[in-house]
């Protein structure tokens, strides 16, 4: 990876996916532009101050020592870069179908200042064939340009795993797939300058297929130790303890770990973008439909199990004071996006209990446009008095930075989802798992 200043390389979106590969970029001695629609991120990036939990200020701070980054809000600027490589946002609508509106709006602002000759990479995780049909279209109708001709076009999803400190971008293999072959030997000539492995496929569509893949085998298989979970409970057997000794096995066996549900803005998604788009050529995903109503329910069998452990105390939910003990969808992360917890907590709130939370790494719960009634709500600190004062703690996420031995010693009863006090607390009366 020899270090290259010349073109520049212009970054939209700086959230999760899109600023770590930025940094890396930058870190690699490329020129880098960030673009972002939100002025309280770009004046936080060029004050070196970071909005993330693990990305360090240090290593914002190190990027505009350099001069290789800077982030901007003004998309003319896009006449500076010759890449752009698009990281945004795919959620779902409200039916449940993609929403493809955040990529094909930052189309229709990059376009109007499109260099001819520029790379356009998108890296958002969506179904196969955005790139080369509504990405395209969009940016050939706009410039009078041509893809693989006038601008080159390519996808290659994005693999960051954060909250893993052993996670290193520039060490993670690189999928890229091209409009045509020219548009990927540009993009992997892009990459090759921060990514140590590229991984070349056959189109664009192949490389968006391979993304869906890759987050659908995680969400099949966390549904079935999700049902596994509970047909083994009422044989009075520890899945956990199954897993344990499942994964000895040196082939045939990976290990996934059950949950409250699925978090995060790619595992929970993406099976309702592939099912969508196999609908239109008039197939159905069975299976994977069945994985996520599986995981789907996960957070109404947590309510039974709340429900039991108050009723071991002879107490009924109605009332009860619960603290949530982490709103984040996994552990050591402050991405609360689709997070099972605001499944639990709406559930729990639906039926009387009365709800706090405590998350160290999400001090105040932001606005979304999914829980616009809790927005603003602030995680209480972890005190013995607080601990005391609950009815009952449910361990939704299983941060490092929580102490457990304090809640293990206050707590009256605790639900736990994900094992994490299984060991101090075995056969507790007061611990139950779910």
């Amino acid at each position: 990876m020899k270090a290259q200043k010349n073109p520049r390389i212009g970054i939209v979106g700086l959230g999760y996916v899109g600023l770590p590969i930025a940094l890396q970029f930058a870190k690699s001695g490329c020129a880098v532009l960030g673009f972002d629609v939100d002025d309280k991120k770009v004046v936080k990036l060029n004050s070196g101050k970071s909005y993330i939990l693990h990305i360090s200020a240090k290593r914002i701070l190190a990027a505009l020592k350099s001069k290789n980054f800077s982030a901007t809000n003004d998309f003319s600027r896009v006449c500076e870069c010759s890449a752009v490589i698009i990281c945004v946002p795919t959620p779902l609508k409200k039916n449940r179908t993609p929403d493809l509106s955040c990529i094909l709006d930052t189309a229709k602002k990059i376009v109007p200042h499109l260099q001819r000759g520029a790379l356009v990479v998108l890296e958002s995780t969506t179904y196969p064939g955005t790139t080369d049909t509504e990405l395209r279209a969009v940016l050939e109708k706009f410039s009078n340009l041509r893809a693989g001709k006038d601008f080159f076009l390519a996808y290659s999803p994005e693999r960051e795993d954060p909250g893993n400190p052993k996670s290193r971008l520039a060490e993670i293999p690189k999928i890229i797939g091209g409009y045509t072959p020219e548009c990927r030997k540009r993009a992997m000539k892009l990459y090759s300058r921060a990514i140590r492995k590229l991984i070349p496929v056959e189109s664009c569509r192949v490389a968006e297929a391979v993304k869906l893949t890759e987050n659908i085998f995680r969400a099949v298989n966390i549904a079935m130790v999700n049902e596994l979970k509970m047909v083994f409970a009422v044989m009075n057997i520890d899945v956990w303890d199954v897993i344990a000794a499942a994964k000895t096995k040196p082939f045939g066996f990976m290990p996934f770990y059950p949950g409250p549900g699925l978090g995060g803005h790619c595992i929970p998604i993406d099976p309702f973008y592939l099912a969508w788009k196999a609908r239109q050529f008039g197939q159905e995903t069975q299976f994977i439909e069945l994985a996520g109503e599986i995981n789907s329910s996960m957070p109404a069998y947590v309510i039974r199990r709340v429900k039991k452990a108050l009723a071991s105390q002879k107490k009924n939910l109605r009332g009860s004071r619960i603290l949530i003990l982490g709103i984040a969808y996994k552990a050591n992360v402050d991405d609360d996006r689709e997070s099972p917890a605001y499944a639990l907590w709406e559930l729990l709130q639906a039926q009387g209990a009365r709800i706090e939370f405590h998350d160290p790494h999400i001090p105040v719960i932001r606005p979304s446009r999914e829980h616009t009634h809790l927005a603003g709500q602030r995680s209480v600190p972890l005190t013995p008095k607080k601990i005391v004062g609950a009815d009952l703690i449910l361990v939704a996420t299983a941060h490092d930075a929580v102490n457990y031995p304090l809640i293990a010693k206050h707590a009256r009863l605790i639900v736990d989802t994900r094992n994490v006090l299984a060991k101090s607390l075995k056969n507790s009366p007061k611990y139950f798992k779910a």
